[in-house]
């Protein structure tokens, strides 16, 4: 819950909402087709995309919002994001329940562009523009034209996308003039926490995504009902952010639930005995707490200012070798292990190109992979690897077969900690998030909303 730590990050919450892979991680980057791509964003394991068609014609008002509508096209295309986040494994019962939690966050979303055009906060098309095209190169590692093909192929919208990235700049715009001038954190709190973090050093702390649900007494029962469907749907594959930015009341929802960096006494006692014992990977909940329930998923955990060798940088050739459409297990199995037998004769990076060629292979370099970044079953291989060191051959009939090769590794430095302004920024952006929940609460009832 944003009630503790946490701060909004616009470029991840729009490409989390997008289902693009991100670009800079390892286990994401991949293009439409599944190739590798040749601008050095190593592919692991393939895309999947979900085709659809919508009649941007059919318009029904849906709801209005202090006089403006909202249509079910609106709700449609914003929901085949999801959907598309999701692989497409939303139940009809469950793409029903999406549908009222979409229509919510449009309320909110047109509460907020409305509040900040009346509060002189303008944010014209060309920043909406600028950001669409960033998101497009960075998430989708093409131009807008590509993109706007991309969203209509899965059933949404260019406009959907812009509309979303207007109203998640116009409330960052509008806090930074009306909430954050007010908010102050005194140096001698900073140096606290700082001093706090330094006693810390060594213990664990946690990278943990949330999705937070409230409840009271007269709807706990379908609260609770409502956050075991939300589970159940994660463990079938579902995407944790897109959940968390869908559902989530905490005002991480828009990163996706992220909380950041944290360490278990920050969190409430319940949570913090369910996250002690959680992995890397793990998910879970829903746990109840005062004021409603949580679902947790641990993204990742480190030691308080203690040198990670997951962070170590990693200079790697990949390569990659296609099986043609049509491939069987059998066939797959022999190329695999003519292709596992070439590695083998792999001595250093520099004999990587040559090889690839001799068995009509492909190659990718990538200079600047975190460890860490790297999908975990492969991180602790890769982590024992000397230089010139290949890992073991992975990959499915689907994906083709592969390997990275080792060709330098930078080992990362002990952390010093967060800097005073650093911490300082942090907590500020803290006492925001939780302005800021209290400012869309009025918002909304204040607000004339007509449904139909």
């Amino acid at each position: 819950m944003g009630h503790w730590c946490g701060r909004a990050a616009l470029a991840l919450g729009l490409a989390a909402t997008a289902a693009l892979p991100v670009a800079g991680s390892v286990a994401q980057a991949q293009t439409a087709g599944g190739a590798p791509d040749a601008s050095g964003q190593l592919n692991i394991p393939a895309n999947v995309q979900i085709f659809g068609k919508s009649d941007p014609n059919v318009r029904r008002a849906t709801a209005i919002v202090n006089g403006e509508i909202l249509t079910g096209t609106d709700i449609d295309q914003r929901l085949a994001l999801i959907v598309n986040a999701n692989g497409g494994k939303v139940s009809a019962e469950e793409q029903e329940r999406l549908r009222l939690q979409v229509l919510r966050n449009l309320i909110d979303e047109t509460l907020q562009i409305q509040e900040a055009k009346s509060a002189g906060v303008d944010v014209d098309d060309d920043e909406v523009n600028q950001t669409y095209e960033r998101v497009a190169q960075q998430n989708f590692g093409q131009n807008p034209a590509a993109l706007d093909k991309y969203l209509t192929s899965i059933g949404s919208s260019a406009a959907s996308l812009k509309r979303q990235i207007r109203g998640e700049l116009s409330w960052q715009r509008l806090l930074r003039r009306n909430v954050q001038p007010f908010i102050n954190v005194s140096d001698g709190e900073v140096r606290e926490m700082m001093d706090r973090l330094k006693a810390a050093k060594g213990t664990e702390e946690y990278r943990i995504g949330e999705i937070y649900l409230s409840a009271n007494d007269t709807n706990r029962q379908q609260v609770m009902a409502n956050a075991n469907q939300i589970v159940d749907q994660l463990k079938k594959g579902g995407s944790f952010v897109a959940y968390a930015r869908q559902y989530s009341e905490a005002s991480t929802a828009a990163v996706g639930g992220d909380l950041g960096w944290i360490r278990l006494a920050q969190l409430p006692q319940d949570l913090a005995n369910v996250a002690t014992s959680m992995q890397p990977g793990q998910l879970a909940g829903p746990v109840e707490i005062p004021g409603g329930y949580s679902i947790l998923y641990l993204i990742d955990k480190r030691q308080v200012l203690t040198a990670d060798p997951r962070d170590a940088v990693l200079s790697l050739k990949q390569i990659s070798l296609s099986f043609p459409k049509g491939t069987t297990e059998k066939d797959a199995a022999a190329k695999a292990a003519t292709f596992a037998s070439t590695v083998k004769t792999i001595h250093g990076c520099g004999q990587v190109d040559a090889a690839a060629a001799g068995i009509g292979a492909s190659v990718v370099t990538n200079d600047q992979v975190k460890a860490r970044d790297l999908p975990a079953a492969l991180q602790d291989s890769m982590l024992k690897l000397s230089i010139g060191e290949a890992t073991p051959p992975f990959g499915s009939i689907e994906d083709g077969v592969r390997v990275l090769v080792l060709c330098g590794r930078d080992d990362p430095k002990v952390a010093d900690g967060p800097s005073f302004e650093e911490m300082q920024s942090q907590m500020e952006d803290d006492r925001v998030n939780k302005r800021a929940q209290t400012y869309l609460r009025d918002l909304r009832r204040d607000a004339v909303i007509e449904y139909n």
